[in-house]
């Protein structure tokens, strides 16, 4: 008995042999030039940290193209301002970026700019958010209470320069000296006046004295 083998339908086979060709020409090249991805980070998307971190890390799929103004990584804090300390660097898949060491509380956000391992250009962005302030804040110096030694009053001083606020000794008092000088100048002036009269005194009666015995010499004859 004779058997004829079955023929499957040409047409078929022909759509299935050309959409599996398309599938490679049009594909195969996509998965080839993909462009590096971003696997991980630290601080991680959408996380949240106690503090901000001293470095924040990016980790790819590949080893990235380290050129210089190749990498850049821009971290701001809640208020627009950043936190980068100094560029990025590259080491194979991991781009790390060092942070400040203060920083307000809030949200911060990432934009980072990689070259792929394929050579093209890829970039993102992504948020976090920081629980507590690291900033520093100022505290107001006590004012100084006076003392007992700046509330007395200032000791007068003899040496003062001009301008000062001491006080001059006061002079000594004279009075009692001056009335003592002129009583002694009365006394002393008295006690000659005394003596010049005394003397007066004395002279004129001895010029009298010669008078009288001569007036009396006649009567008694």
């Amino acid at each position: 008995m004779k058997t004829t083998a079955r023929r499957l339908p040409t047409a078929p086979v022909a759509l299935a042999a050309a959409l599996l060709t398309a599938f490679l020409v049009l594909f195969a090249p996509l998965s080839a030039s993909a462009h590096d991805s971003l696997l991980a980070s630290s601080p991680e998307a959408d996380s949240t940290v106690d503090t901000l971190p001293t470095e924040l890390t990016l980790t790819f799929s590949a080893k990235l193209i380290d050129e210089t103004g190749a990498t850049e990584v821009v971290v701001t804090d809640p208020s627009g301002n950043s936190v980068a300390d100094g560029a990025a660097t590259v080491e194979g898949a991991i781009v790390t970026q060092q942070l400040a060491t203060e920083a307000p509380a809030g949200a911060y956000h990432v934009i980072w700019k990689v070259v792929s391992s394929d050579g093209h250009p890829t970039s993102g962005e992504f948020d976090f958010t920081v629980a507590n302030s690291t900033e520093v804040v100022p505290t107001a110096e006590p004012s100084a209470e006076p003392t007992a030694t700046d509330t007395a009053a200032p000791t007068p001083s003899a040496t003062a320069g001009p301008g000062t606020d001491a006080t001059p000794a006061p002079a000594p008092e004279s009075d009692d000296s001056s009335a003592s000088t002129t009583l002694i100048w009365v006394l002393a002036i008295v006690g000659v006046l005394v003596v010049v009269g005394i003397v007066v005194r004395l002279v004129a009666r001895g010029r009298r004295a010669p008078d009288s015995s001569d007036s009396d010499a006649p009567s008694e004859r």
